[in-house]
């Protein structure tokens, strides 16, 4: 099913609430096909000088359904063309004077053949729309019961679309999972809630709950009331109202380990409720597998929060074991590791709280940027920045790229202030930027500038933390990673840059 939303858009002759309506009857209206046995079309003046006056007036399709229940008859998908030379004369006429059209022929040759209806759809006493029925002639044969009883609510349905009663705008049908279909199963209650009719399928759903007896002539609220005993549950004080048809809403019944949804949808003819559709779906396998999830998804929490508390408790060990150290050399080394623990613990509580297959790492490396400085820090003042985005990265690059951060953003502010006694600030400005190389392949561009005494004459030799950083970077980003004099606003040397270049996997976009 398609929709074709342009001509509704702002459209000068629609009232409010007309367009959500047509809405609303598209996203239900795959049970009119179902039911009909027939594709519908919904066909809506191409101009908005064609919605009020005749002239010059042609139909453009805003949306189709094919049935589920048979053969599909209009092949091609018509939504967004104009109304064909011969459906003109039958949608115009339906338009025009709000009657229902049909046509038992279209000439052609057999087997081709198929019949049309033509209906108007009238809302406050103006047409918005006129619904075509298409099916295939050569279908037709005696028709079952099952099949009788699918044709007769469609008519039903039929007459409320009509008049604009059905479907219920107001009615909100979006949490619900496993919603039913046609062929799901179908029960016809009459205006006191009995069953009239059930199809085999709902038959077989409603035997799942262990209603073992026949069902026609039974009230489906007194199986519901016994179903609800049987289960011991509470009480649900709305459901006899969805039980015996007289209001539009869904609900799951649950018994011996089933579930069945159920959505009930009221009959009117005349402003007076006559009979109920409700429609019934078997979702015991559906829940039984949302349990699993839940299980699942409750387990990995409780493995990320075990996890995130043994990193912290590890940073604690060695901040313990750092204080009884009589080596200003060793003090520092473990100060470092508790520093690079706390960062993975960081970054895995981020991402343990989604699963995506990419995660939004933005807010996440400010922060990490943040505390990179706040943790390595004298007393001096340190101001950090970051400027563009990180966008969208794989799970696999945040750890490494952030511990790449902290590491590099610790080494410039340990060692950028110097011998300054003035106490002056550093400042510390990161930028990213995603970019593409001839092959098309994305990059992540990464470069951390600091305004701080710079990068030593000569001699100068990457330190522990810095060989872990070239290590990352090779090993787990398959990027490169260069140091180089930074320069000031007047061009002169001044502080140092960090320039990372690495490819983005494993993201879509």
């Amino acid at each position: 099913m398609a929709v074709f939303e342009d001509p509704l858009i702002r459209h000068p002759h629609l009232h409010p609430g007309d367009a959500d309506w047509l809405h609303a009857l598209v996203a239900d209206w795959q049970m009119l096909s179902d039911l009909a046995f027939s594709d519908l079309v919904l066909w809506f003046p191409h101009t908005a000088e064609g919605f009020v006056t005749a002239e010059g007036r042609s139909y453009i399709a805003l949306a189709q359904a094919r049935p589920s229940t048979t053969q599909t008859v209009v092949h091609r998908d018509v939504v967004g063309d104009r109304i064909r030379a011969d459906l003109k004369p039958m949608v115009e006429r339906a338009w025009r004077y709000q009657v229902e059209t049909n046509s038992s022929d279209e000439g052609r040759p057999a087997p081709a053949r198929m019949r049309v209806t033509a209906i108007p759809l009238i809302r406050g006493g103006r047409t918005l729309a006129v619904m075509t029925l298409h099916f295939s002639v050569t279908t037709l044969r005696t028709p079952s019961r099952l099949e009788l009883t699918y044709r007769r609510c469609a008519s039903d349905l039929l007459v409320m679309v009509r008049e604009g009663r059905w479907p219920e705008t107001h009615v909100e049908f979006s949490a619900y999972g496993g919603a039913p279909r046609v062929g799901d199963g179908l029960l016809r209650l009459d205006v006191e809630g009995k069953i009239t009719f059930a199809s085999p399928n709902a038959v077989s759903a409603l035997s799942r709950l262990g209603v073992a007896d026949s069902l026609e002539g039974r009230s489906l609220a007194g199986i519901g009331a016994e179903l609800e005993r049987a289960a011991g549950g509470v009480v649900d004080e709305t459901r006899p109202l969805l039980l015996t048809g007289r209001r539009a809403m869904r609900a799951e019944l649950e018994a011996h380990g089933a579930a069945v949804t159920l959505r009930s949808i009221p009959l009117y003819k005349e402003g007076e409720r006559f009979a109920a559709l409700v429609l019934c779906r078997d979702v015991t396998e559906l829940r039984r597998r949302d349990r699993q999830l839940m299980s699942k998804d409750a387990t990995i929490k409780e493995i990320h929060h075990r996890v995130k508390n043994n990193l912290q408790t590890v940073s604690a060990l060695l901040r313990m074991q750092s204080r009884r150290m009589d080596s200003q050399e060793g003090r520092e080394g473990l100060r470092r590791a508790m520093r690079r623990v706390e960062t993975i613990a960081m970054v895995h509580d981020s991402l343990s709280k989604g699963l995506e297959e990419s995660v939004d790492v933005d807010e996440l490396m400010r922060r990490q940027l943040r505390l990179a400085a706040e943790m390595a820090q004298s007393e001096r003042r340190v101001e950090t920045r970051l400027t563009g985005s990180f966008g969208q990265l794989s799970p696999d690059m945040v750890t490494p790229l952030a511990l790449v951060i902290t590491e590099v953003v610790a080494n410039a502010v340990e060692h950028g202030f110097g011998p300054d006694p003035a106490g002056r600030k550093l400042v510390v400005q990161m930028s990213v930027r995603r970019s593409a190389d001839a092959a098309g392949r994305e990059r992540l561009e990464l470069e951390i500038v600091d305004d701080g005494v710079g990068l030593p004459a000569e001699g100068w030799e990457p330190g522990l933390g810095l060989q872990i950083v070239k290590t990352l970077v090779r090993g787990e980003l398959s990027g490169v990673i260069e140091w180089s004099p930074g320069q000031g606003p007047d061009g002169e040397p001044s502080g140092t840059q960090v320039m990372l270049r690495a490819p983005i996997l494993g993201t879509q976009h």
